[in-house]
């Protein structure tokens, strides 16, 4: 008796294929049908293998993903799928599959509802049908944009949850209501704003008075985060962070208006979210009931705006935005001791500040202003004056150990390069070779058509991989011209000895402080790393 085969069942499900509602390829209908037809044909199922939301020009879809890894371990030696389609949309990488990759590991596909199977042979069509799945993401892609758009010029709301403050209509679908159970907060955030507090000091105050963040009510609500509340300290429901302060005070939904198109996708194959710049952004205005008005929403962002950090004692801080902590990430808060007979300035971090000392979230940081200063204030003058005495030795300098891992990357890069035109040069003479054994009658037609879908396979990818490398080789030559902008600004500055804001915003990118140290001599030493702009760190 044969021995049956050790199937994979997969499954896939694309988030369009579930906004169209389609019940002939939700995940149920594909499991039964898989299953029958592998109970019939004395198919023996290793594993089922899901891939719900994922679209089918992307391979790198987990389920699939740990399919091909059980198949290079030998588990899986035949896949079984509804259709062509729901294996995948992109045509090249479905024939690489098809024609190479299944054939070379003597993996058996079978696409039940078309009756496509590589043990029989697969029919002349296939080529056309993957090339015609593709077309239709690609026009379902265009489609959906489309109905996108004409739900926004209507002024629904089509995102997954109500922004924080609203609630969805229970009758008018994409339709914003007002939360009465949340709306206070929303109201007292802008309030705090209006009056001259700042994102950091409302989220401070926010956390001191308890008051739980948006994402915990989505949780209690049953709508997600299970992920970061399950099993999370009592705390973490009101672990306010500045950018859900500032995501709130600069969203022009709370007076009314519906703001989209923020993001877009690099392309219907590669679904990377790349942000827009404002300009192209789309705005209906008046879609729903306003929480702010509009005369206090224009007030506060013109505080945030022109607003400066600012002490009783020392005036504008020349440092406010710039100092963050190099562990976290987060922003270092300014203050004065004025404990002692001497006040003194001192940074430390704003997470540790607002959260960190109960829980042992991250650590102190702590800097002394002074000493900050005067750090920066050396590496500024160690760079002008290098500038003013010889700047083609600067620039060098920069280029060659300011990013010494991106110059090896760089390197790797053109090597990499010179070896993918190397062989897709040979490729092109194998295709060219191929084709005269074809006309002479030395291959036969089947083995060609293999042999010739592998090869254009490879024609395509080596291209692709060229011009990505080609791509980022150019961008050796920004970064001289990046050095070479820097170096100009510097010398805007002849041997600075004084520091301010204006200087400190053109030169520098951010400063890192690092945790201090204390040596086994009691010293203290703390790394700070200045990441200067168009340059980054300079050694």
């Amino acid at each position: 008796m044969k021995q049956p085969y050790n199937t994979a069942l997969y499954m896939r499900l694309s988030q369009d294929d579930r906004n169209y509602g389609d019940d002939s390829v939700s995940i149920d209908t594909q499991r039964k049908l898989l299953r029958q037809y592998a109970l019939e044909n004395n198919l023996l199922v290793v594993d089922e293998y899901v891939d719900d939301g994922w679209s089918g020009t992307n391979f790198d879809r987990p389920a699939f993903q740990r399919m091909m890894e059980d198949v290079d371990a030998g588990k899986i030696n035949c896949i079984v799928t509804k259709d062509l389609s729901r294996f995948g949309r992109e045509h090249i990488m479905v024939d690489y599959y098809l024609e190479f990759e299944f054939p070379q590991r003597h993996v058996r596909y079978i696409a039940v509802a078309e009756n496509e199977d590589t043990e029989k042979g697969l029919t002349d069509f296939v080529p056309f049908k993957n090339l015609f799945n593709e077309w239709y993401a690609k026009d379902t892609s265009r489609k959906i944009k489309a109905a996108l758009h004409a739900k926004f010029a209507a002024g629904e709301h089509t995102c997954t949850y109500a922004p924080f403050g609203y609630r969805k209509d229970p009758d008018i679908r994409n339709h914003l209501l007002i939360d009465e159970e949340t709306r206070w907060i929303v109201e007292k955030i802008f309030e705090m704003a209006r009056h001259g507090a700042g994102p950091m000091k409302i989220a401070k105050t926010l956390c001191g008075e308890h008051i739980p963040t948006p994402a915990w009510f989505h949780y209690i609500r049953g709508e997600g985060f299970n992920n970061i509340y399950d099993g999370a300290p009592e705390d973490k429901a009101w672990e306010w962070q500045i950018t859900h302060v500032k995501n709130i005070l600069s969203d022009e939904v709370y007076i009314g208006n519906s703001v989209h198109g923020r993001q877009t996708s690099i392309s219907y194959k590669n679904k990377k979210s790349v942000r827009k710049p404002e300009e192209m952004w789309f705005r209906v205005e008046n879609t729903h009931e306003p929480i702010i008005s509009k005369d206090i929403f224009a007030q506060v962002q013109e505080q945030i705006k022109h607003r400066k950090r600012t002490t009783k004692r020392e005036g504008t801080q020349i440092f406010s935005g710039l100092v963050r902590c190099a562990d976290c990430g987060w922003s270092m808060t300014f203050a004065t001791n004025t404990s002692g007979r001497k006040p003194w300035r001192y940074f430390n971090c704003s997470y540790y500040r607002q959260l960190g000392k109960v829980g042992g979230k991250c650590s102190s940081h702590y800097i002394r202003y002074e000493i900050l200063y005067e750090y920066v204030r050396s590496q500024l003058r160690r760079w002008s004056r290098f500038a003013q005495m010889d700047e083609k030795g600067l620039l060098e300098y920069l280029l060659q150990s300011g990013d010494r891992e991106k110059a090896a990357a760089m390197k790797k890069k053109a090597a990499e390069l010179s070896k993918a035109e190397k062989r897709r040069d040979e490729v092109d003479k194998l295709f060219a070779r191929l084709y005269e054994d074809r006309v002479t009658g030395s291959i036969t037609e089947q083995n060609y058509a293999m042999l010739s879908q592998k090869y254009q396979t490879e024609q395509a990818e080596l291209t692709e991989k060229i011009e990505k490398l080609t791509v980022d080789l150019e961008t050796v030559k920004q970064t001289e011209a990046d050095a070479e902008k820097w170096i100009a600004l510097l010398k805007q500055f002849s041997d600075p000895d004084q520091l301010d804001a204006t200087l400190l915003n053109t030169l520098i990118e951010k400063i890192l402080v690092h945790e201090a140290e204390k040596g086994e001599n009691g010293l203290r030493t703390q790394d700070v790393d200045i990441h200067y702009r168009f340059v980054g760190k300079i050694a």
